[in-house]
């Protein structure tokens, strides 16, 4: 590069400020990226409903953002709470929770403390967060600390390898515009090993794992998610606490 032109920077990694910069546009359909995490949602609760019974449940959406998760549980009969530190992705699923009657109670917060009494939820369901948070250790000792004895623990996160970070760096990021550049650290990523071995650290018994990803292509061109074999690159999983 010739001497005195800017070198280009590379983008901020884990990036959280996104959620609240699009906040404004979260239920508008508008912007590919928050299109994809919507597409998510289906492919994630046909797995996630064949492990829970959510009518009648008080359940936490942990990383809730603008509320996607959030309606789709209580539309299966949930009593919702949602958390994000994102505070204008907060505001945004109040308004929208406000503006079709739900009760889907909102706060902005983070993982490492929740603002919950202990034993306050039957289920936790935490998508695309831990590969986010500062302190993991903390996150699942809070998680266990709000859940009820025999409550259950729903997530899903990333795997750190190369083909992970191909895919979820290079390719969703970078290439596709699947997601903002620089949403992921890669280092920050979990393997399943790891997770598992803080789950049991956290007193939970962990279950089974499986994988998620593109399974298809809407009309507007857009993918689609379910269930994959593997859990090479985004897998799903539960936990559940012991029942006194």
């Amino acid at each position: 590069m010739p001497d005195g032109q800017p070198k280009p920077t590379a983008p901020m990694r884990n990036d959280l400020t996104i959620y609240d910069a699009v906040a404004a546009q979260w239920w508008s359909d508008e912007i590919r990226w928050v299109r994809t995490l919507k597409n998510m949602v289906p492919g994630r609760l046909a797995w996630f409903d064949r492990q829970f019974d959510w009518q009648g449940k008080a359940v936490l959406d942990l990383g809730c953002a603008g509320g996607f998760m959030a309606e789709a549980l209580e539309d299966r009969g949930a009593r919702v709470s949602g958390i994000d530190p994102a505070a204008d992705a907060i505001e945004a699923a109040r308004r929208h929770a406000q503006s079709a009657g739900r009760r889907i109670e909102y706060s902005v917060g983070f993982g490492e403390d929740l603002p919950y009494a202990e034993e306050a939820f039957d289920a936790v369901v935490c998508v695309d967060v831990l590969e986010h948070v500062r302190d993991l250790d903390a996150v699942l000792g809070e998680v266990a600390r709000v859940l009820k004895p025999g409550g259950l623990f729903l997530f899903d996160t990333i795997n750190r390898n190369p083909l992970a970070r191909l895919a979820v760096i290079t390719m969703a990021e970078d290439v596709l515009g699947l997601l903002p550049k620089g949403t992921h650290d890669p280092e920050m990523f979990i393997k399943p090993s790891e997770l598992r071995a803080a789950l049991q650290g956290a007193g939970f018994s962990v279950g089974q794992m499986t994988g998620l990803g593109p399974r298809g292509i809407s009309r507007r061109g857009d993918f689609t998610f379910g269930r994959v074999p593997g859990t090479a690159i985004i897998y799903m999983g539960t936990a559940r606490l012991p029942d006194r």
